[in-house]
């Protein structure tokens, strides 16, 4: 044992505390000493003893109704007492038991025994004291995992009827315009109205794509194994033409995307490839000012093709980054920003199950970069 362990010896003879401590010098034990039974149960909170040694045959209060004393405190109940009694017949020993007592030693003590007994009282209480410590641990564990799958409800439960709500929302009500008034509108209106139903059509289209995107990933460990069979082509002229035509359709202007891309073969497919650079040009406009400028950057380094998104818009704080997972969103009130949180996560396990890596490095309020590297294709076919 390497812990210093506090032993409480209650005797009435301050010599027999000499012997004890004596016989014990040789271990790392911090001894305490208490004359009589109410000096001793006094004593209990400031000694905090791991063990007691205790007297049978004590004035006033005899190392029995002491013992029964201690046991009865639910805070002391734990500590071991050992009965050190000059009494030997088996009914003196049982009445020692039966108050609660966990073990005895017989005066006069023998050292070996002594030091033996009182390293087996010990282990026993460091095992309990273990166990009580991981199941603390458990406990705040489960705490914490129910604050957040409550959390998680609540998310849901408010997020996801928001935004499926609101999309359809504006397709029932512009349906509902339409057939109670119809006859007595012309062709600019009736299109304006069908706009407003393609848009909210379009939204829900989007969201139900990536919650159903969001579920394939997390419920099939096993695709990781197809991940590595897939490939699509990186090309710069593509990518950025299809990017420009994303931004454009979220109504930004494109003249604040600067494009540095090299082309490469990457072990994807078109639409995971697809996914990761929509999420993360849609994020890098959703969390930036219009007219602020949006990097996006290939290079092949290594036999891996690294991507960056970055971005000078709200940043996140060191816990934030940390916190990032699905249906995780940050000021969403502050901001009233659209979306529920799955567009990073949804990158992020698909970077993992191409077997690539997955970064963000941000400043508050000040700018955001999102790194992946995936493998190419000529290190799979090496492999």
């Amino acid at each position: 044992m390497t812990n210093t362990f506090s032993i409480l010896v209650v005797d009435d003879e301050p010599d027999n505390f000499d012997v004890i401590e004596t016989l014990l010098s040789a271990q790392k034990y911090q001894l305490h000493y208490a004359a009589n039974g109410k000096s001793a149960i006094a004593s209990l909170e400031t000694f905090q003893p791991d063990l007691i040694l205790l007297d049978v045959m004590m004035p006033e209060m005899d190392g029995i109704e002491v013992c029964k004393l201690i046991k009865a405190n639910p805070q002391w109940q734990i500590v071991p007492i050992i009965m050190v009694t000059a009494l030997s017949s088996k009914t003196d020993l049982a009445n020692c038991l039966n108050a609660g007592a966990d073990d005895f030693i017989s005066k006069p003590i023998n050292s070996v025994e002594m030091r033996a007994r009182v390293h087996s009282m010990l282990r026993i209480k460091q095992q309990y004291d273990n166990i009580q410590t991981l199941s603390h641990i458990q406990s705040n564990t489960i705490n914490i995992l129910e604050s957040a799958l409550n959390e998680l409800r609540g998310t849901l439960a408010s997020r996801m009827s928001h935004e499926l709500n609101t999309p359809l929302n504006g397709i029932m009500g512009a349906i509902s315009l339409l057939k109670e008034d119809i006859e007595n509108m012309d062709i600019t209106e009736i299109r304006e109205m069908l706009g407003w139903v393609d848009e909210s059509a379009k939204r829900l289209e989007n969201l139900t794509k990536k919650f159903l995107t969001y579920l394939e990933l997390e419920s099939s460990p096993s695709r990781q194994q197809s991940f590595k069979t897939a490939h699509t082509k990186f090309s710069s002229t593509e990518v950025e033409a299809m990017l420009k035509s994303y931004v454009h359709k979220l109504r930004r202007g494109n003249d604040n995307l600067i494009f540095d891309l090299e082309d490469s073969e990457i072990a994807l497919s078109d639409r995971y490839l697809a996914t990761i650079l929509y999420e993360l040009v849609d994020n890098a406009v959703k969390f930036s000012a219009s007219g602020t400028i949006i990097k996006i950057n290939s290079r092949v380094v290594d036999k891996m093709f690294n991507l960056s998104v970055h971005d000078l818009g709200r940043g996140l704080t060191k816990e934030q980054v940390e916190r990032i997972g699905a249906f995780v969103q940050f000021e969403r009130k502050t901001y009233e920003q659209q979306g529920i949180g799955l567009g990073l996560r949804i990158v992020k396990k698909i970077v993992e199950l191409a077997g690539g890596l997955f970064s963000i490095s941000s400043i508050y309020q000040q700018q955001t970069t999102v790194n992946i590297s995936l493998p190419i294709r000529s290190q799979l076919e090496l492999d």
